[in-house]
């Protein structure tokens, strides 16, 4: 087989992909890519950040459970798109007393709210979101990113949020991307 017939055969092999099911062993924004953990083993799985952003996140919770579009290249296997991404299992947010004596709605039947990020720091654990047409923050609390899947949010992110009302404020109960908000009201 001559070099270009190589080429040609491994731009071929590039073009076909396969769905995989796995969890995120490690996703760092900062550097703009981490890896997949396949559930049927074998080597690990790069996740670029621009795969994520076409899919609406700008970070990944590590554990999270990912399904994916892979494609094997010369450097090895690389996700090509995002289909879905859960929480990591066993994940619970126990939400604090914030309700008084008043028993706080199902988080699950509230509606996703389009928002935009004020700010979020995940050393202090906490940030704010404004909802379009609303002038009051929306407190978002590191355990509540987490349990939707997200590792972080960037100021001006669009996001949508579930949100019940506390004692002292707005809160989000879920976090959920731009893009995922609406194929939940498609389907």
């Amino acid at each position: 087989m001559s070099f270009g017939e190589a080429n040609a055969a491994m731009s071929e092999e590039d073009k076909t992909t396969h769905i995989v099911h796995g969890r995120v062993k490690w996703f760092d924004v900062t550097k703009g890519f981490g890896f997949i953990v396949a559930d049927d083993g074998g080597s690990d799985i790069l996740l670029h950040a621009n795969v994520l952003r076409n899919y609406g996140q700008g970070s990944v919770a590590d554990g999270a459970v990912i399904t994916v579009s892979v494609q094997q290249t010369q450097r090895g296997a690389q996700a090509v798109e995002v289909i879905s991404i859960a929480p990591p299992e066993g994940v619970t947010l126990t939400m604090p007393d914030d309700h008084g004596e008043n028993q706080p709605p199902d988080p699950s039947t509230q509606p996703l709210q389009p928002a935009r990020v004020k700010w979020f720091d995940k050393v202090k654990g906490f940030g704010f979101a404004n909802v379009f047409g609303a002038s009051e923050d929306v407190f978002i609390h590191i355990e509540v990113l987490r349990m939707s899947g997200f590792a972080d949010l960037q100021p001006g992110e669009a996001v949508c949020l579930r949100i019940v009302e506390g004692k002292r404020g707005k809160m989000a109960t879920q976090v959920a991307s731009w893009e995922a908000a609406a194929r939940e009201r498609a389907g």
